[in-house]
Protein backbone atom coordinates (compact mmCIF):
# COMPACT_ATOMS: atom_id res chain seq x y z
CA UNK A 1 0.00 0.00 0.00
CA UNK A 2 2.57 2.49 1.12
CA UNK A 3 4.94 1.71 -2.14
CA UNK A 4 2.17 1.95 -4.33
CA UNK A 5 0.60 5.54 -2.90
CA UNK A 6 4.49 6.77 -3.38
CA UNK A 7 4.13 5.50 -7.26
CA UNK A 8 0.96 6.76 -8.22
CA UNK A 9 2.17 9.86 -6.82
CA UNK A 10 5.28 9.84 -9.36
CA UNK A 11 3.97 11.25 -12.90
CA UNK A 12 7.21 10.49 -14.77
CA UNK A 13 9.84 8.08 -14.41
CA UNK A 14 13.29 8.28 -17.25
CA UNK A 15 14.67 5.22 -15.40
CA UNK A 16 11.42 2.90 -16.35
CA UNK A 17 11.80 1.22 -13.08
CA UNK A 18 8.55 2.05 -11.57
CA UNK A 19 6.97 0.78 -14.59
CA UNK A 20 8.15 -2.91 -13.60
CA UNK A 21 6.10 -2.96 -10.22
CA UNK A 22 3.92 -5.19 -10.92
CA UNK A 23 2.16 -7.70 -8.90
CA UNK A 24 1.85 -8.09 -5.00
CA UNK A 25 5.21 -9.40 -4.42
CA UNK A 26 6.92 -6.16 -3.38
CA UNK A 27 9.91 -7.58 -2.30
CA UNK A 28 10.90 -8.76 -6.07
CA UNK A 29 10.25 -4.87 -6.79
CA UNK A 30 13.73 -3.23 -8.46
CA UNK A 31 14.71 -0.89 -5.29
CA UNK A 32 12.77 -2.80 -2.63
CA UNK A 33 14.78 -4.89 -0.56
CA UNK A 34 13.14 -6.91 2.51
CA UNK A 35 14.07 -8.42 5.59
CA UNK A 36 14.44 -11.98 4.51
CA UNK A 37 13.69 -12.76 8.48
CA UNK A 38 10.26 -10.51 9.13
CA UNK A 39 9.33 -10.01 5.38
CA UNK A 40 9.15 -6.16 5.84
CA UNK A 41 10.78 -3.52 3.75
CA UNK A 42 14.18 -2.69 5.17
CA UNK A 43 15.82 -0.86 1.88
CA UNK A 44 14.32 1.70 -0.50
CA UNK A 45 16.78 1.85 -3.26
CA UNK A 46 15.85 4.35 -6.41
CA UNK A 47 18.64 7.01 -6.81
CA UNK A 48 19.14 9.19 -9.44
CA UNK A 49 22.63 7.50 -10.76
CA UNK A 50 22.65 4.18 -12.05
CA UNK A 51 25.79 2.85 -12.74
CA UNK A 52 26.92 -0.29 -14.99
CA UNK A 53 30.40 -1.41 -16.15
CA UNK A 54 29.87 0.84 -19.33
CA UNK A 55 28.39 4.00 -18.11
CA UNK A 56 26.59 5.98 -15.57
CA UNK A 57 23.15 7.57 -15.78
CA UNK A 58 21.57 10.00 -14.53
CA UNK A 59 17.49 9.34 -14.50
CA UNK A 60 14.80 11.22 -12.70
CA UNK A 61 11.49 11.49 -11.20
CA UNK A 62 8.83 13.89 -11.06
CA UNK A 63 6.25 13.79 -8.92
CA UNK A 64 5.99 14.07 -4.96
CA UNK A 65 7.21 12.68 -1.98
CA UNK A 66 4.39 10.72 -0.20
CA UNK A 67 3.70 10.46 3.63
CA UNK A 68 2.90 6.95 2.71
CA UNK A 69 6.33 5.91 2.88
CA UNK A 70 5.78 6.79 6.94
CA UNK A 71 4.22 3.42 7.10
CA UNK A 72 7.47 1.42 6.19
CA UNK A 73 7.73 1.47 9.90
CA UNK A 74 10.85 -0.96 9.73
CA UNK A 75 12.77 0.85 6.66
CA UNK A 76 16.73 1.06 7.83
CA UNK A 77 17.92 2.90 4.12
CA UNK A 78 15.72 5.20 1.88
CA UNK A 79 17.46 6.65 -1.09
CA UNK A 80 15.62 8.81 -3.54
CA UNK A 81 18.58 11.02 -3.80
CA UNK A 82 19.46 12.69 -7.02
CA UNK A 83 15.91 12.31 -9.16
CA UNK A 84 16.00 16.31 -10.12
CA UNK A 85 12.33 17.06 -9.86
CA UNK A 86 11.40 15.00 -7.14
CA UNK A 87 9.26 17.74 -5.09
CA UNK A 88 7.28 17.49 -1.55
CA UNK A 89 8.57 17.78 1.59
CA UNK A 90 9.80 15.93 4.88
CA UNK A 91 6.63 14.41 6.56
CA UNK A 92 6.69 16.05 10.52
CA UNK A 93 6.32 12.46 12.01
CA UNK A 94 9.46 10.67 10.44
CA UNK A 95 11.39 10.42 13.05
CA UNK A 96 7.88 8.03 15.10
CA UNK A 97 7.20 7.14 12.00
CA UNK A 98 10.73 5.26 10.78
CA UNK A 99 12.55 4.38 14.20
CA UNK A 100 15.18 1.99 12.60
CA UNK A 101 16.13 4.29 9.65
CA UNK A 102 20.43 4.43 9.01
CA UNK A 103 20.52 5.90 5.97
CA UNK A 104 18.47 8.98 4.67
CA UNK A 105 19.43 10.22 1.50
CA UNK A 106 16.99 12.76 -0.17
CA UNK A 107 19.64 14.93 -1.61
CA UNK A 108 19.60 16.21 -5.40
CA UNK A 109 16.09 17.17 -5.81
CA UNK A 110 13.36 19.62 -5.41
CA UNK A 111 12.57 19.06 -2.11
CA UNK A 112 11.70 22.27 0.35
CA UNK A 113 9.93 23.33 3.67
CA UNK A 114 12.01 22.70 6.94
CA UNK A 115 13.26 19.64 8.35
CA UNK A 116 11.32 18.34 10.99
CA UNK A 117 12.28 18.59 14.35
CA UNK A 118 11.23 15.05 14.66
CA UNK A 119 14.28 14.13 13.22
CA UNK A 120 16.28 13.95 15.93
CA UNK A 121 14.42 11.27 17.37
CA UNK A 122 15.57 8.74 14.64
CA UNK A 123 18.33 7.11 17.32
CA UNK A 124 19.69 4.96 14.39
CA UNK A 125 20.60 7.65 12.08
CA UNK A 126 23.98 6.96 10.35
CA UNK A 127 24.06 9.11 7.58
CA UNK A 128 21.46 11.74 6.55
CA UNK A 129 22.44 13.32 3.22
CA UNK A 130 19.65 16.61 2.16
CA UNK A 131 22.16 18.42 0.33
CA UNK A 132 21.16 20.42 -3.34
CA UNK A 133 17.07 21.52 -2.82
CA UNK A 134 15.28 24.11 -1.68
CA UNK A 135 14.95 23.30 2.25
CA UNK A 136 14.61 26.80 4.37
CA UNK A 137 14.12 27.64 7.84
CA UNK A 138 16.74 27.09 10.66
CA UNK A 139 18.38 23.57 11.77
CA UNK A 140 16.19 21.80 13.85
CA UNK A 141 18.38 21.64 17.57
CA UNK A 142 17.40 17.73 17.62
CA UNK A 143 20.33 17.51 14.95
CA UNK A 144 22.18 16.90 18.12
CA UNK A 145 20.57 14.22 19.32
CA UNK A 146 21.77 11.93 16.28
CA UNK A 147 24.64 10.09 18.01
CA UNK A 148 25.54 7.65 15.65
CA UNK A 149 25.82 10.10 12.59
CA UNK A 150 28.57 9.82 10.21
CA UNK A 151 27.68 12.20 8.27
CA UNK A 152 25.72 15.21 7.66
CA UNK A 153 25.30 17.03 4.37
CA UNK A 154 22.57 20.01 4.36
CA UNK A 155 24.66 22.19 1.96
CA UNK A 156 23.62 24.09 -1.35
CA UNK A 157 19.61 24.34 0.48
CA UNK A 158 18.44 27.90 1.87
CA UNK A 159 18.67 27.58 5.57
CA UNK A 160 19.07 30.53 7.30
CA UNK A 161 19.68 31.17 10.97
CA UNK A 162 22.74 29.92 13.48
CA UNK A 163 24.35 27.18 13.54
CA UNK A 164 23.03 24.97 16.16
CA UNK A 165 25.35 24.83 19.51
CA UNK A 166 24.37 21.20 20.39
CA UNK A 167 26.16 19.74 16.83
CA UNK A 168 28.88 19.48 18.87
CA UNK A 169 27.30 16.74 20.81
CA UNK A 170 27.93 14.23 17.70
CA UNK A 171 31.22 12.92 18.78
CA UNK A 172 30.90 10.21 16.08
CA UNK A 173 30.37 13.04 13.27
CA UNK A 174 33.09 12.65 10.11
CA UNK A 175 31.28 14.67 7.48
CA UNK A 176 29.82 17.89 8.55
CA UNK A 177 28.80 20.17 4.89
CA UNK A 178 26.85 23.35 5.42
CA UNK A 179 28.08 25.41 2.97
CA UNK A 180 25.89 27.50 0.66
CA UNK A 181 23.14 28.14 2.77
CA UNK A 182 22.03 31.52 4.44
CA UNK A 183 23.42 30.87 7.55
CA UNK A 184 24.33 33.54 10.45
CA UNK A 185 25.79 34.48 13.81
CA UNK A 186 29.19 32.62 15.13
CA UNK A 187 30.71 29.59 14.41
CA UNK A 188 30.41 27.86 17.87
CA UNK A 189 33.06 27.94 19.95
CA UNK A 190 32.48 24.31 21.13
CA UNK A 191 32.90 23.28 17.78
CA UNK A 192 36.36 21.50 18.51
CA UNK A 193 34.76 18.97 20.45
CA UNK A 194 33.89 17.17 17.47
CA UNK A 195 37.03 14.77 17.86
CA UNK A 196 36.20 12.18 14.97
CA UNK A 197 35.39 15.40 12.35
CA UNK A 198 37.14 14.68 8.97
CA UNK A 199 35.78 17.32 6.68
CA UNK A 200 34.29 20.49 8.05
CA UNK A 201 32.83 23.16 5.36
CA UNK A 202 30.75 26.28 6.16
CA UNK A 203 31.66 28.34 3.39
CA UNK A 204 29.67 30.51 1.54
CA UNK A 205 27.24 31.22 4.16
CA UNK A 206 26.83 34.81 6.33
CA UNK A 207 28.71 33.38 9.01
CA UNK A 208 30.61 36.29 11.49
CA UNK A 209 32.48 36.58 14.62
CA UNK A 210 35.88 35.05 15.26
CA UNK A 211 37.63 31.91 14.70
CA UNK A 212 36.59 29.72 17.47
CA UNK A 213 39.73 28.59 19.49
CA UNK A 214 38.83 25.64 20.00
CA UNK A 215 39.38 24.47 16.22
CA UNK A 216 42.79 23.34 17.17
CA UNK A 217 41.46 20.67 18.83
CA UNK A 218 40.13 18.65 15.24
CA UNK A 219 43.21 16.37 15.59
CA UNK A 220 41.06 14.65 13.13
CA UNK A 221 40.40 17.33 10.18
CA UNK A 222 41.57 16.78 7.13
CA UNK A 223 39.40 19.38 5.32
CA UNK A 224 38.48 22.59 6.70
CA UNK A 225 36.89 25.48 4.34
CA UNK A 226 35.74 28.43 6.08
CA UNK A 227 35.52 30.46 3.18
CA UNK A 228 33.56 33.11 1.49
CA UNK A 229 32.12 34.40 5.20
CA UNK A 230 32.09 37.89 7.43
CA UNK A 231 34.65 35.89 9.75
CA UNK A 232 37.15 38.58 11.58
CA UNK A 233 40.15 38.58 14.00
CA UNK A 234 43.17 36.88 13.80
CA UNK A 235 43.79 33.60 12.37
CA UNK A 236 44.12 31.53 16.05
CA UNK A 237 45.13 28.12 14.86
CA UNK A 238 47.18 25.99 15.48
CA UNK A 239 48.63 26.90 18.62
CA UNK A 240 51.29 23.58 18.48
CA UNK A 241 53.09 21.03 16.34
CA UNK A 242 50.93 18.46 17.56
CA UNK A 243 47.42 20.03 16.25
CA UNK A 244 46.12 19.26 13.20
CA UNK A 245 48.32 17.18 11.89
CA UNK A 246 46.00 15.83 8.74
CA UNK A 247 44.85 18.94 7.81
CA UNK A 248 45.52 18.67 3.82
CA UNK A 249 43.45 21.58 2.57
CA UNK A 250 42.24 24.85 4.32
CA UNK A 251 40.53 27.89 3.18
CA UNK A 252 39.70 30.89 5.07
CA UNK A 253 39.59 33.00 1.83
CA UNK A 254 37.08 35.85 1.29
CA UNK A 255 36.38 37.15 4.58
CA UNK A 256 37.52 40.23 6.61
CA UNK A 257 40.67 38.46 8.79
CA UNK A 258 43.18 40.83 10.27
CA UNK A 259 46.12 40.77 11.94
CA UNK A 260 49.26 38.47 10.44
CA UNK A 261 49.80 35.13 8.78
CA UNK A 262 50.72 33.44 12.47
CA UNK A 263 54.34 31.30 11.99
CA UNK A 264 52.60 28.54 13.26
CA UNK A 265 51.15 27.99 9.96
CA UNK A 266 54.21 26.03 9.53
CA UNK A 267 53.24 23.41 11.88
CA UNK A 268 50.62 22.25 9.41
CA UNK A 269 52.80 19.78 7.51
CA UNK A 270 50.53 17.93 5.64
CA UNK A 271 48.78 21.04 3.58
CA UNK A 272 47.84 20.56 0.20
CA UNK A 273 45.66 23.47 -0.52
CA UNK A 274 45.85 26.50 1.40
CA UNK A 275 44.48 29.81 0.04
CA UNK A 276 44.13 32.94 2.73
CA UNK A 277 42.91 35.25 0.33
CA UNK A 278 40.86 38.27 0.48
CA UNK A 279 41.28 39.56 3.77
CA UNK A 280 43.00 41.98 6.02
CA UNK A 281 45.86 40.40 6.45
CA UNK A 282 49.46 42.35 7.09
CA UNK A 283 52.60 42.00 7.85
CA UNK A 284 54.87 39.55 5.94
CA UNK A 285 54.60 35.96 4.32
CA UNK A 286 56.56 34.00 7.46
CA UNK A 287 59.54 32.03 6.81
CA UNK A 288 57.93 29.14 8.56
CA UNK A 289 55.90 28.45 5.09
CA UNK A 290 59.28 26.83 3.75
CA UNK A 291 57.85 23.79 6.15
CA UNK A 292 55.02 23.05 3.89
CA UNK A 293 56.34 20.23 2.10
CA UNK A 294 53.50 19.00 0.56
CA UNK A 295 51.94 22.10 -0.42
CA UNK A 296 50.85 22.01 -4.28
CA UNK A 297 48.61 25.66 -4.24
CA UNK A 298 49.30 28.60 -1.98
CA UNK A 299 46.95 31.53 -2.70
CA UNK A 300 47.96 34.89 -0.55
CA UNK A 301 46.32 37.09 -2.83
CA UNK A 302 43.86 40.27 -1.87
CA UNK A 303 45.40 41.32 1.31
CA UNK A 304 48.00 43.94 2.95
CA UNK A 305 51.02 41.66 3.65
CA UNK A 306 54.37 43.17 2.94
CA UNK A 307 58.38 42.80 3.36
CA UNK A 308 59.70 40.23 0.52
CA UNK A 309 59.21 37.11 -0.40
CA UNK A 310 61.00 34.65 1.93
CA UNK A 311 63.66 32.97 0.51
CA UNK A 312 62.37 29.27 1.86
CA UNK A 313 59.42 29.18 -0.11
CA UNK A 314 62.10 27.79 -2.80
CA UNK A 315 61.83 24.86 -0.54
CA UNK A 316 58.15 23.89 -1.75
CA UNK A 317 59.09 21.45 -4.26
CA UNK A 318 55.80 20.26 -4.97
CA UNK A 319 54.43 23.79 -5.11
CA UNK A 320 52.24 24.00 -8.53
CA UNK A 321 50.44 27.29 -8.27
CA UNK A 322 51.47 30.59 -6.42
CA UNK A 323 49.44 33.28 -6.20
CA UNK A 324 50.60 36.71 -4.10
CA UNK A 325 49.20 39.39 -6.20
CA UNK A 326 47.56 42.52 -5.00
CA UNK A 327 49.47 43.10 -1.61
CA UNK A 328 52.51 45.36 -0.55
CA UNK A 329 54.97 42.82 -1.34
CA UNK A 330 58.49 44.90 -2.19
CA UNK A 331 62.00 44.04 -3.09
CA UNK A 332 63.35 41.49 -5.65
CA UNK A 333 62.00 37.80 -6.34
CA UNK A 334 64.71 35.22 -4.53
CA UNK A 335 66.87 33.10 -6.84
CA UNK A 336 65.82 30.25 -4.90
CA UNK A 337 62.31 30.37 -6.41
CA UNK A 338 64.18 29.06 -9.42
CA UNK A 339 64.08 25.77 -7.12
CA UNK A 340 60.23 25.47 -7.60
CA UNK A 341 60.81 22.83 -10.73
CA UNK A 342 57.10 22.08 -10.72
CA UNK A 343 56.15 25.92 -10.54
CA UNK A 344 52.65 25.92 -13.20
CA UNK A 345 51.07 29.28 -12.25
CA UNK A 346 53.09 32.58 -10.65
CA UNK A 347 51.09 35.38 -9.85
CA UNK A 348 53.10 38.39 -8.33
CA UNK A 349 50.57 40.84 -9.73
CA UNK A 350 50.37 44.04 -8.24
CA UNK A 351 52.33 44.50 -5.62
CA UNK A 352 55.37 47.22 -5.00
CA UNK A 353 57.79 44.88 -6.90
CA UNK A 354 60.30 46.82 -8.59
CA UNK A 355 61.77 43.93 -11.31
CA UNK A 356 63.19 46.17 -14.38
CA UNK A 357 63.34 43.09 -15.75
CA UNK A 358 62.10 39.19 -15.62
CA UNK A 359 64.34 37.35 -13.98
CA UNK A 360 66.26 35.24 -16.24
CA UNK A 361 65.99 31.92 -13.98
CA UNK A 362 62.11 32.03 -15.24
CA UNK A 363 63.72 30.77 -18.34
CA UNK A 364 64.85 27.69 -16.80
CA UNK A 365 61.54 26.64 -14.90
CA UNK A 366 60.08 23.69 -16.51
CA UNK A 367 56.55 23.76 -15.99
CA UNK A 368 55.82 27.48 -15.89
CA UNK A 369 53.40 28.36 -18.34
CA UNK A 370 51.21 30.80 -16.66
CA UNK A 371 53.03 34.39 -15.67
CA UNK A 372 51.10 37.43 -14.22
CA UNK A 373 53.37 39.85 -13.24
CA UNK A 374 51.01 42.88 -14.02
CA UNK A 375 52.56 46.11 -12.49
CA UNK A 376 56.01 44.94 -11.54
CA UNK A 377 58.29 47.68 -12.72
CA UNK A 378 59.24 46.05 -16.06
CA UNK A 379 60.94 48.15 -18.54
CA UNK A 380 61.86 48.55 -21.88
CA UNK A 381 61.67 46.29 -24.55
CA UNK A 382 59.30 43.10 -24.46
CA UNK A 383 61.41 40.46 -22.87
CA UNK A 384 62.97 38.74 -24.64
CA UNK A 385 63.74 35.46 -22.67
CA UNK A 386 60.44 34.49 -23.07
CA UNK A 387 61.01 33.70 -26.75
CA UNK A 388 62.53 30.06 -25.24
CA UNK A 389 61.40 29.57 -22.25
CA UNK A 390 61.03 25.75 -21.31
CA UNK A 391 57.56 25.40 -20.34
CA UNK A 392 55.02 26.42 -23.56
CA UNK A 393 53.09 29.93 -21.98
CA UNK A 394 49.94 29.61 -22.01
CA UNK A 395 48.92 32.99 -20.29
CA UNK A 396 50.96 35.72 -20.07
CA UNK A 397 50.01 39.30 -17.97
CA UNK A 398 52.18 41.88 -18.39
CA UNK A 399 50.04 44.62 -18.33
CA UNK A 400 50.93 47.99 -16.19
CA UNK A 401 54.92 48.15 -16.86
CA UNK A 402 56.23 50.78 -18.70
CA UNK A 403 57.20 47.83 -22.16
CA UNK A 404 58.03 50.25 -24.95
CA UNK A 405 59.31 49.14 -28.33
CA UNK A 406 57.15 46.84 -30.87
CA UNK A 407 55.47 44.36 -29.86
CA UNK A 408 57.90 41.35 -31.99
CA UNK A 409 56.84 39.35 -34.38
CA UNK A 410 57.86 36.02 -32.38
CA UNK A 411 54.97 36.34 -30.52
CA UNK A 412 53.38 34.65 -33.14
CA UNK A 413 55.69 31.41 -31.98
CA UNK A 414 54.22 31.06 -28.69
CA UNK A 415 51.58 28.30 -29.94
CA UNK A 416 49.59 27.62 -27.26
CA UNK A 417 49.27 31.02 -25.44
CA UNK A 418 45.47 31.16 -24.58
CA UNK A 419 45.74 34.59 -23.27
CA UNK A 420 47.89 37.78 -23.65
CA UNK A 421 47.31 40.93 -21.65
CA UNK A 422 49.91 44.06 -22.88
CA UNK A 423 47.58 46.68 -21.99
CA UNK A 424 48.26 50.38 -19.79
CA UNK A 425 52.05 49.56 -21.30
CA UNK A 426 53.96 52.18 -23.80
CA UNK A 427 54.03 50.05 -26.51
CA UNK A 428 54.28 51.40 -30.36
CA UNK A 429 54.24 50.32 -33.66
CA UNK A 430 51.80 47.94 -35.63
CA UNK A 431 50.22 44.49 -34.20
CA UNK A 432 52.34 42.15 -35.84
CA UNK A 433 51.07 40.09 -38.82
CA UNK A 434 52.01 36.63 -36.81
CA UNK A 435 49.85 37.20 -34.21
CA UNK A 436 47.50 35.20 -36.69
CA UNK A 437 49.57 31.87 -35.77
CA UNK A 438 48.00 32.37 -32.27
CA UNK A 439 45.72 29.30 -32.97
CA UNK A 440 44.32 28.99 -29.43
CA UNK A 441 44.14 32.30 -28.37
CA UNK A 442 41.17 32.89 -26.63
CA UNK A 443 41.72 36.69 -24.64
CA UNK A 444 43.80 39.21 -26.14
CA UNK A 445 44.38 42.98 -24.28
CA UNK A 446 46.23 45.46 -25.93
CA UNK A 447 44.77 48.87 -24.76
CA UNK A 448 46.35 51.94 -23.83
CA UNK A 449 49.20 51.82 -25.38
CA UNK A 450 50.36 53.34 -28.46
CA UNK A 451 49.85 50.80 -31.15
CA UNK A 452 48.99 51.66 -34.40
CA UNK A 453 48.35 50.62 -38.27
CA UNK A 454 45.08 48.62 -38.84
CA UNK A 455 42.84 45.71 -36.89
CA UNK A 456 42.60 43.19 -39.50
CA UNK A 457 45.36 40.67 -38.29
CA UNK A 458 43.05 40.56 -35.00
CA UNK A 459 40.11 39.28 -37.30
CA UNK A 460 42.18 37.04 -39.49
CA UNK A 461 43.51 35.06 -36.23
CA UNK A 462 43.57 31.11 -37.38
CA UNK A 463 42.24 28.80 -35.00
CA UNK A 464 42.15 24.83 -34.48
CA UNK A 465 38.81 24.92 -33.09
CA UNK A 466 35.59 24.66 -35.62
CA UNK A 467 33.77 27.15 -33.10
CA UNK A 468 36.52 29.48 -33.37
CA UNK A 469 38.27 30.53 -29.49
CA UNK A 470 38.80 34.10 -29.32
CA UNK A 471 36.29 35.24 -26.80
CA UNK A 472 37.77 38.82 -25.20
CA UNK A 473 38.89 41.39 -27.86
CA UNK A 474 40.28 44.61 -25.85
CA UNK A 475 42.48 47.19 -28.72
CA UNK A 476 40.94 50.40 -27.27
CA UNK A 477 42.80 53.15 -26.31
CA UNK A 478 45.51 53.20 -29.12
CA UNK A 479 46.22 54.92 -32.69
CA UNK A 480 44.75 52.34 -34.66
CA UNK A 481 42.77 53.12 -38.30
CA UNK A 482 41.87 51.98 -40.81
CA UNK A 483 38.55 50.26 -41.73
CA UNK A 484 37.73 46.87 -39.81
CA UNK A 485 36.19 43.66 -41.76
CA UNK A 486 35.53 40.11 -41.07
CA UNK A 487 34.18 40.40 -37.53
CA UNK A 488 32.51 37.11 -36.93
CA UNK A 489 33.95 35.35 -38.83
CA UNK A 490 36.61 32.13 -38.82
CA UNK A 491 37.86 32.16 -35.25
CA UNK A 492 36.13 35.11 -34.17
CA UNK A 493 32.39 33.51 -34.22
CA UNK A 494 32.26 33.12 -30.40
CA UNK A 495 33.58 36.67 -29.26
CA UNK A 496 32.19 37.97 -26.58
CA UNK A 497 33.71 41.20 -25.58
CA UNK A 498 35.08 43.63 -27.99
CA UNK A 499 35.92 47.07 -27.69
CA UNK A 500 37.82 49.24 -30.41
CA UNK A 501 36.76 52.44 -28.65
CA UNK A 502 39.37 55.58 -28.58
CA UNK A 503 40.97 54.50 -31.98
CA UNK A 504 40.79 56.25 -35.31
CA UNK A 505 39.06 53.41 -37.04
CA UNK A 506 36.92 54.75 -40.45
CA UNK A 507 34.45 52.90 -42.45
CA UNK A 508 31.06 51.60 -42.14
CA UNK A 509 30.15 49.40 -39.25
CA UNK A 510 30.88 45.66 -40.01
CA UNK A 511 27.92 43.90 -41.32
CA UNK A 512 29.41 40.44 -40.48
CA UNK A 513 29.11 41.59 -36.49
CA UNK A 514 25.63 39.84 -37.00
CA UNK A 515 27.27 36.44 -37.30
CA UNK A 516 27.74 36.68 -33.63
CA UNK A 517 24.50 36.62 -32.52
CA UNK A 518 24.83 33.83 -30.09
CA UNK A 519 27.85 35.02 -28.14
CA UNK A 520 27.81 38.74 -28.49
CA UNK A 521 27.51 40.30 -25.00
CA UNK A 522 29.76 43.51 -24.88
CA UNK A 523 30.40 45.90 -28.00
CA UNK A 524 31.96 49.64 -27.99
CA UNK A 525 33.09 51.25 -31.00
CA UNK A 526 32.79 54.46 -29.38
CA UNK A 527 35.45 57.81 -30.49
CA UNK A 528 36.66 56.25 -33.73
CA UNK A 529 35.40 57.66 -37.34
CA UNK A 530 33.56 54.97 -37.82
CA UNK A 531 30.54 56.37 -40.94
CA UNK A 532 27.38 54.90 -42.79
CA UNK A 533 24.28 53.38 -40.82
CA UNK A 534 24.17 51.21 -38.62
CA UNK A 535 24.13 47.34 -40.59
CA UNK A 536 20.14 46.17 -39.44
CA UNK A 537 22.22 42.90 -38.52
CA UNK A 538 22.75 44.35 -35.04
CA UNK A 539 19.49 43.79 -34.74
CA UNK A 540 20.98 39.98 -34.47
CA UNK A 541 22.90 40.61 -30.92
CA UNK A 542 20.09 38.81 -28.84
CA UNK A 543 22.71 38.38 -26.25
CA UNK A 544 23.69 42.04 -26.26
CA UNK A 545 23.87 43.41 -22.72
CA UNK A 546 26.33 45.96 -23.24
CA UNK A 547 26.79 48.31 -26.22
CA UNK A 548 28.44 51.96 -27.05
CA UNK A 549 28.25 53.47 -30.56
CA UNK A 550 28.71 57.08 -29.60
CA UNK A 551 30.88 59.60 -30.64
CA UNK A 552 31.51 58.71 -34.20
CA UNK A 553 29.95 59.68 -37.95
CA UNK A 554 26.97 57.46 -38.52
CA UNK A 555 23.91 58.41 -39.84
CA UNK A 556 20.56 57.42 -40.80
CA UNK A 557 17.43 55.50 -38.92
CA UNK A 558 19.01 53.66 -35.88
CA UNK A 559 17.42 49.93 -36.65
CA UNK A 560 14.29 49.44 -34.70
CA UNK A 561 13.74 46.88 -32.54
CA UNK A 562 15.94 44.82 -29.70
CA UNK A 563 18.11 45.03 -28.50
CA UNK A 564 19.02 48.35 -30.15
CA UNK A 565 15.60 50.36 -28.56
CA UNK A 566 16.62 48.55 -25.56
CA UNK A 567 19.83 50.89 -24.68
CA UNK A 568 19.85 54.04 -23.34
CA UNK A 569 20.72 57.41 -25.11
CA UNK A 570 24.19 57.72 -24.03
CA UNK A 571 24.87 54.43 -26.59
CA UNK A 572 23.84 56.20 -29.67
CA UNK A 573 25.28 60.20 -28.78
CA UNK A 574 27.81 62.64 -30.77
CA UNK A 575 26.76 61.08 -33.87
CA UNK A 576 25.06 64.43 -35.59
CA UNK A 577 23.14 62.21 -38.77
CA UNK A 578 21.73 59.83 -36.49
CA UNK A 579 18.04 59.37 -35.83
CA UNK A 580 15.35 57.26 -34.44
CA UNK A 581 14.57 55.23 -31.01
CA UNK A 582 16.29 56.11 -28.44
CA UNK A 583 17.23 59.13 -30.04
CA UNK A 584 15.01 62.09 -31.32
CA UNK A 585 12.45 60.48 -34.13
CA UNK A 586 13.86 61.38 -37.66
CA UNK A 587 12.60 63.88 -40.11
CA UNK A 588 9.90 62.55 -42.84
Amino acid sequence: MALTTFKSGIHFDTSGRLAKWLGHDCCSWEGVICNNRTGRVAELRLPGFLSTNEFILQTQMKGRLSPSLMLLSSLEVLDLGGLITLAGTIPPSIGTSLPKLRKLFLYGNSLSGIVPESIGKLANLEELHLHENYFSGSLPWSLGRLKGLHRLLLHSNQFFGPIPKSLAELKNLQILDLHNNSLTGQIPENIGALLALEQLDLSDNLLNGKLPISLSNLTSISVLYLDTNMLDGEITFPHSSTQMPSLAFLRLNNNRLTGRIPSSIGNLVSLQRFSLANNHLQGPIPNTVGNLMEITEMYLNGNQLSGQIPKTIGRLSRLLTLSISNNLIEGSLPHEMSSLQNLQTLDLSFNHLNLSTIPKWIRQMPSLCRIYLARSGIQGQFPELLKSTSSPILELDLSFNTLTGPIPSWVGTLSQLYSLNLSRNSLTSTIPNSITDLQDLGILDLHSNKLSGSVDQVFDIKTRFDEGSLKYIDLSYNYLSGSIKGIGVGAQNKIEFLNLSHNSLTGGLPVSVGALSSSMRSLDLSFNKFAGEIPSGFLKLRELRELDLSNNLLVGRIPSGKPLSSFPKSCFVGNKGLCGKPLNPCMV
